[in-house]
């Protein structure tokens, strides 16, 4: 029984990674957007804004459950 929690842990600590990276690639995509315009819409602005409070939800849940990389391999 312990086990398969421990299991079960590890793989959502691995896709809760797997998603905290993917937002990252995101935001600096959208914020690389945001620099190179000239002048960015407020379209733009609002997705920058909501993906940039996902990644922080995302970081702040991986900081509670304490999930490096190093535990991941």
């Amino acid at each position: 029984m312990f086990r398969k929690k421990q299991k079960l842990r590890k793989q959502e600590n691995a896709q809760l990674f797997k998603h905290l990276e993917e937002q990252k690639e995101k935001l600096d995509s959208e914020k690389q957007l945001i620099q190179r315009s000239i002048d960015p819409s407020d379209d733009v602005l609002n997705r920058a804004k909501v993906t940039e409070a996902v990644y922080s939800f995302l970081l702040r849940e991986a900081r509670k459950r304490q999930v490096s990389k190093n535990e991941l391999r």
